[in-house]
């Protein structure tokens, strides 16, 4: 019974050091095709309207995906985060630099990865 317990609790621990996978289902490329979407979900995370319940908890965990290299996520946030930053990078630029403005004021996150984007994505930040 003892070991089951603490299995449990590992497990609970475990669990709360990832973000949900919930919302992993997502089309992400449906979101990214299409203006109206992307531009709710972009309003969402920028507070300038209203946020689906898979939108608040991605705006929810962008400050803590930038300072931590985004270590709480899976595989799949990890390939649709790379995915939608190269995307408003090279198609919606302004919308990038908007977006940079509110989470990144300072240029720490731009300076963190910038080898990285530049390696292992071939993004010339």
């Amino acid at each position: 019974m003892y070991v089951a317990l603490v299995l449990m609790m590992v497990a609970v621990a475990v669990a709360q050091d990832k973000y949900t996978t919930k919302y992993d289902g997502v089309n992400i490329d449906q979101i990214l095709q299409n203006d109206r979407l992307l531009t709710s979900y972009f309003n969402c995370i920028m507070d300038k309207g209203k946020c689906s319940p898979d939108g608040q908890e991605l705006k929810k965990h962008i400050p803590d995906a930038l300072e931590n290299e985004c270590a709480k996520c899976s595989d799949k946030q990890k390939a649709g985060v790379e995915k939608v930053l190269r995307f408003l990078y090279e198609k919606k630029p302004d919308l990038f630099k908007e977006m940079e403005a509110k989470y990144d004021s300072e240029g720490k996150y731009r300076l963190k990865y910038k080898d990285r984007a530049e390696r292992e994505f071939g993004i010339k930040v």
